[in-house]
């Protein structure tokens, strides 16, 4: 399963979102340090759900990177978050 397809499933399966995007922007990183070959390293998700809505940016920040687990989050070079209440 690609990378992307994994943090989708887990962002889905724990917060339900109204509205979720995950874009690879690996291709835009060659020749920078954390590039793989084939991709797969730098993420940006803009993701959208009700749960987020009380939480401090920092309090949803921990919340994606608990849901995406530690596992998955040590195979990506750079994430970065847009995360809407």
């Amino acid at each position: 399963m690609r990378v992307a397809d994994e943090i989708e499933t887990r962002l889905r399966a724990a917060f339900a979102p109204s509205a979720l995007e995950v874009v690879d922007e690996s291709e835009q990183h060659i020749g920078h340090a954390g590039y793989q070959e084939g991709g797969q390293s730098h993420f940006r998700v803009h993701i959208r759900a009700e749960v987020f809505g009380p939480m401090s940016r920092i309090a949803r920040h921990r919340a994606v990177h608990a849901a995406l687990g530690k596992d998955l989050v040590g195979r990506i070079h750079a994430l970065a978050l847009q995360i809407e209440g």
